[in-house]
């Protein structure tokens, strides 16, 4: 037998026909990981915001922008991205191929994390010395207002060696630990929603 709605003598339908309730409470914000090593990256991105609005803002709103907004808007969008990813690498989260990790055996597993994890290290540390390099070298000042370009590449190396340094304990973490427990590990940090 078919479930239709039935229309009362009111015209409207019963209350069997009502869709069902939507909960619309968000669940609390988990910021039980949150460190200080976080803050640069956050204030960075709300740095951000507030250029563009204000780009915007001057631009479409009063008709006149100023000059500096764009150029600052995009040092800070490279600061963002820095210094986010000195938090990513410090709670292990980057994104990673997790397919592989599912067909290999557990000790297999554990020497492909370990090997990415060194390839991390040697890349970070490579780009932290060229960053300190390239900031050395570099007496330009932006060209809308007068601070150094190398501030902004001495900020960039700062990331990549803090980087540098996660990546070295997260590498010494994945030694000691056994196989089932590094791929345990991987399980719970990885971004999926494959059912049981």
């Amino acid at each position: 037998m078919e479930n239709h709605a039935v229309e009362n003598s009111s015209g409207k339908g019963s209350a069997e026909s009502a869709p069902p309730n939507i909960d619309f409470i968000d669940k609390e914000a988990d910021v039980s990981d949150f460190s200080v090593f976080d803050l640069p990256g956050l204030f960075a991105l709300w740095c951000l915001a507030f250029i563009v609005f204000l780009q915007f803002f001057t631009r479409y709103v009063l008709n006149d922008s100023i000059a500096w907004t764009e150029e600052i808007a995009r040092y800070t969008l490279i600061l963002v991205a820095f210094l986010g990813a000195i938090s990513v690498t410090k709670k292990g989260t980057h994104i990673f191929l997790e397919f592989f990790y599912r067909y290999l055996s557990p000790a297999a597993g554990k020497w492909l994390s370990i090997a990415m994890e060194v390839i991390c290290l040697v890349y970070y540390g490579y780009l932290a010395i060229l960053a300190v390099e390239l900031a050395q070298k570099t007496r330009t000042k932006m060209a809308s207002v007068e601070i150094p370009k190398s501030l902004l590449y001495w900020s960039v190396a700062g990331a990549l060696a803090l980087m540098t340094l996660f990546t070295t304990v997260w590498l010494l973490r994945k030694f000691k630990q056994s196989p089932a427990d590094l791929l345990r590990d991987l399980e719970e940090r990885s971004l999926h929603d494959v059912p049981d």
